[in-house]
């Protein structure tokens, strides 16, 4: 996988968003942080309660000047109809059919031909700020995800348990 302050891999990638089929580029993003998350298959049975998870919390990603991009290696078609079934996701689900941006990352299971479950945090520069990936059969939380969005985005050092509105450090 890559390390924290390496510069995120580009993508390039079809996706469906809000019913509809689109091109998503990393690089539309700039100036903005960017979580990405790679799961390992849509209609399995951990992959919807993370993707619900972050729709769930999709306003407060937005609040916090955040994209957030899923990404499988299944296709545009099932990620529609997967969308759908799950009642609708207002952020893309990326097709990764040919598994070079889950190669990039490091996030591929080779084999299983399927994305792993892993998580990046990009600021706005394109940096990785955070990465974090978990075996297939554990779920990721996504509200550690926002946490660790917003201690980021505060510049400062924060401690373990650290929640939005308590003390920080300075200078360690």
């Amino acid at each position: 996988m890559l390390s924290i302050g390496m510069a995120a891999p580009e993508l390039g990638l079809t996706g469906v968003c809000k019913g509809k089929v689109g091109r998503y580029r990393l690089r539309d993003s700039r100036g903005r942080w960017v979580v990405l998350f790679f799961y390992p298959a849509d209609f399995s049975f951990i992959c919807p309660t993370e993707v619900t998870g972050f729709q769930k919390l999709h306003a407060d990603f937005r609040a916090c000047g955040c994209e957030v991009f899923g990404v499988s290696v299944d296709p545009p078609d099932t990620h529609m109809a997967w969308a759908n079934e799950l009642g609708g996701i207002d952020y893309p689900l990326l097709s990764d059919q040919d598994k070079a941006v889950c190669g990039a990352y490091g996030a591929l299971d080779e084999r299983e031909g399927r994305a792993l479950r892993a998580t990046f945090v990009i600021d706005p520069d394109g940096v990785i700020q955070y990465s974090l990936a978990s075996h297939r059969n554990v779920g990721r939380s996504i509200e550690e995800t926002l946490r660790v969005l917003k201690a980021l985005q505060t510049g400062r050092h924060c401690p373990a348990g650290w929640t939005p509105g308590e003390a920080t450090l300075q200078g360690l």
